[in-house]
C-alpha cells in the first residue's frame, strides 16, 4: 500500500528572490579596506537577495522522528521537509528566532533520519525532498562588490544564512550517499536545469559553501551517469567564460579539483573531447590574472602524475613547475610545499644527469629561494619536516656522478639551507 503523502507547502516569494550574503556582524570589523558605513549600507541593500518568507507562516514544533510510529513516519517526514521549505531573513537577527529554532532542530532530525534509518526513503518522498533542497541553496548571487576581490589579502562575505544552509547541503549529501538512494527514481527531479544551477552556485564567496559543493557535485556525477557529459561541457563553459570574458568566477579552484578526479578515471586511448578540454581550457587557465587562486591545485596534480621512468617528462614537467612558482603567492606556497620538496629531493637525487641538474636550477632562482626562506623562518614545523629532505639530497654522497655538486654550484644557496 503507498504512503500518501500531504501536498506540498507552496511558499511564496517577494518580487525580487534572493539574498545577498553579507558578513555576520562580528565579521565587519574583519574586512580589510571596508569600512562600518559601507558595510552597513551593504546590509540595508541586500534584504531584496534571497527569497524568504518572514511572517509569510508561522512554524509550529512537529513530534520527533525518533518517537513516531512506523506507520506515521513517513507522513511526519514529509511534513518536516515541508516545514523545512520556508526560508528566513539571517539579516535581521531578532526576527523569526522562533521559526527559525524550529527548522533548524527539524533539519538536524532530517540529516540524523536520513544517515541512520534504511528503508525511509521512499518514493512519493523524492519530489519533497528535491523541493526542499532546491527553495533553501538555490538562489541569486549578489555581483561582487570588490571587482579586485583577492581570497589571500580580503575576507570574504559569508552567507549568514548558513546556520540553516550548511544543514540543507549536509542533508542533501547524506540523501546522495544513503544506500537506499535510487537514481532511476531522483533523475526525473535532478536533471540538466538542477546541475546548471548547482554548477553556478560555485561563484558563491562563502568558502564552506563551494566546498558542499564541491562534493555533492562529484556524488551526481557519479550517481547519475546520463549527466556526466553535460556536466563536463558545462564546466567547459564556465572555464571559457572565465579565461576569456569575465576572468572572475570564484569556484574555479573547486571545479579544477572536481576534474581532475574526473579525468583520471578517463579510459585510454582519450577521446578527441578530451584532447580538445587540454588544448582549448586547461592550457589557456594560465594565461589569467588570478592564477594565483588555483595554483596550489595545478601543482598538486602535477605532482600527483609525476612520470616515473621517463626522463624527458621529468624535464619537462620541472620547467612547467619553475614557471608556476615564478607567480605563485607565499600563501598558496604554503599549502604545497611539503609534497614539492618531497618530489623536488627526489630529482635532485635522481641517477639521471639532466633530471638532477634541472631540479638544481631551481636554487638559481631567486624567488623560489626567497619562498623557500621565509617560510623557513615562519614556518618551523616545514622547516623540519621538508627542508631535510632537499639537505639530504644535496649532500656530496648523493651528487650524480659527472654532475658538478651542489656546493660548487650555488655556494650561497647551499648556506641558505
Amino acid at each position: 500500500m503507498e504512503t500518501k503523502i500531504p501536498p506540498a507547502v507552496t511558499p511564496t516569494s517577494p518580487s525580487s528572490p534572493g539574498l545577498s550574503p553579507v558578513p555576520p556582524p562580528d565579521k565587519v570589523d574583519g574586512f580589510s579596506r571596508r569600512s562600518l558605513r559601507r558595510s552597513r549600507q551593504r546590509r540595508s541593500h541586500s534584504s531584496s537577495q534571497f527569497r524568504y518568507q518572514s511572517n509569510q507562516q508561522e512554524l509550529t514544533p512537529l513530534p520527533l522522528l525518533k518517537d513516531a510510529p512506523v506507520s506515521e513516519l513517513h507522513d511526519l517526514l514529509c511534513k518536516k521537509l515541508q516545514q523545512c521549505s520556508i526560508v528566513f531573513d539571517f539579516l535581521d537577527c531578532v526576527a523569526d528566532l522562533k521559526g527559525k529554532e524550529i527548522k533548524r532542530a527539524a533539519l538536524n532530525e532530517l540529516v540524523e533520519c536520513v544517515a541512520t534509518n534504511r528503508g525511509i526513503l521512499i518514493e512519493p518522498l523524492y519530489p519533497e525532498i528535491i523541493k526542499m533542497i532546491s527553495v533553501n541553496i538555490f538562489r541569486i548571487l549578489p555581483p561582487s562588490e570588490n571587482p579586485e576581490f583577492d581570497p589571500e589579502e580580503d575576507e570574504p562575505n559569508l552567507e549568514p544564512s548558513w546556520p540553516h544552509l550548511q544543514l540543507v547541503y549536509e542533508f542533501f549529501l547524506r540523501f546522495l550517499e544513503s544506500p537506499d538512494f535510487q537514481p532511476s527514481v531522483a533523475k526525473r527531479y535532478i536533471d540538466q536545469k538542477f546541475v546548471l544551477m548547482l554548477l553556478e552556485l560555485f561563484d558563491s564567496e562563502d568558502p564552506r559553501e563551494r566546498e558542499y559543493l564541491k562534493t555533492i557535485l562529484h556524488r551526481v556525477y557519479g550517481k547519475f551517469l546520463g549527466l556526466r557529459a553535460y556536466i563536463r561541457k558545462q564546466c567547459n563553459n564556465i572555464f571559457l567564460r572565465f579565461i576569456y570574458e569575465t576572468e572572475h568566477f570564484n569556484g574555479v579552484a573547486e571545479l579544477l579539483e572536481i576534474l581532475g578526479s574526473i579525468i583520471n578515471g578517463f579510459a585510454l586511448p582519450l577521446k578527441a573531447e578530451h584532447k580538445q578540454f587540454l588544448v582549448r581550457v586547461l592550457i589557456p587557465l594560465h594565461s589569467v590574472k588570478s592564477l594565483s587562486i588555483f595554483h596550489a591545485q595545478v601543482i598538486r596534480g602535477l605532482l600527483k602524475y609525476w612520470p616515473k621512468t621517463c626522463t624527458q617528462k621529468e624535464v619537462m614537467l620541472l620547467g612547467e613547475i619553475e614557471e608556476i612558482l615564478d607567480v605563485i603567492e607565499p600563501s598558496q606556497f604554503v599549502k604545497i610545499q611539503e609534497p614539492l620538496f618531497k618530489q623536488v629531493a627526489r630529482c635532485i637525487a635522481s641517477p639521471h644527469f639532466q633530471v638532477a641538474e634541472r631540479a638544481l636550477y631551481f636554487w638559481n632562482n631567486e624567488y623560489i629561494l626567497s619562498l623557500v626562506e621565509d617560510n623557513c623562518h615562519g614556518a618551523p614545523y616545514h622547516l623540519r619536516h621538508a627542508l631535510p629532505r632537499l639537505q639530504g639530497a644535496l649532500e656530496p654522497d648523493h651528487c650524480v656522478p659527472g654532475l658538478q655538486c651542489p656546493q660548487d654550484l650555488h655556494g650561497d644557496e647551499w648556506q641558505a639551507l
